[in-house]
C-alpha cells in the first residue's frame, strides 16, 4: 500500500488548507485512517483519525472545531480540511492507515498504523 499526501503549503494565520491522502495498492472498505504531524525535534503528534466504515472520528483538542477529517470511499482517499490555521499548526503532516477498525482509545497512537505517507509541509505565518 502506498499513501500519497498532498495539499500542504505556506499560508497566513487564519487561512485554510485542505490536505489529501490517496491510497494505492489496496482498496479500503474498512480500517482506520489518521493524520499526524511533526515538528523538528518533536515526536509525531496525533491530529485526527476516522474509522473508515462508520466515520467515527477523533480529534486532538488543539484542532477541534477547526479541522475536519473525511473519507471518500469511491476514490480511496481521505481529506483534512484545516480552517483558522495558527502558527502552531506549522508541521509536516503525515497520513496513516491501518486495516484494523481501531477503538477510540487506540486511534491516537502512531504505533497502531501500518502504512504511512511521505508527509506534506504546512507552514502558517503570523
Amino acid at each position: 500500500v502506498q499513501l500519497q499526501a498532498s495539499g500542504g503549503g505556506l499560508v497566513q494565520a487564519g487561512a485554510y488548507l485542505r490536505l489529501s491522502c490517496a491510497a494505492a495498492g489496496r482498496t479500503f472498505s474498512s480500517g482506520t485512517a489518521g493524520w499526524f504531524r511533526q515538528t523538528p525535534g518533536q515526536e509525531r503528534e496525533f491530529v485526527t483519525a476516522i474509522r473508515w466504515a462508520d466515520k467515527a472520528t477523533n480529534y486532538h483538542n488543539s484542532v477541534k472545531g477547526r479541522f475536519t477529517i473525511s473519507r471518500d470511499i469511491a476514490k480511496n482517499t481521505m481529506h483534512l480540511q484545516m480552517n483558522s490555521l495558527k502558527p502552531e499548526d506549522t508541521a509536516v503532516y503525515y497520513c496513516a492507515v491501518t486495516t484494523r477498525n481501531l477503538i477510540s482509545s487506540s486511534r491516537s497512537s502512531s504505533s497502531q498504523y501500518e502504512y504511512w505517507g511521505q508527509g506534506t509541509q504546512v507552514t502558517v505565518s503570523s
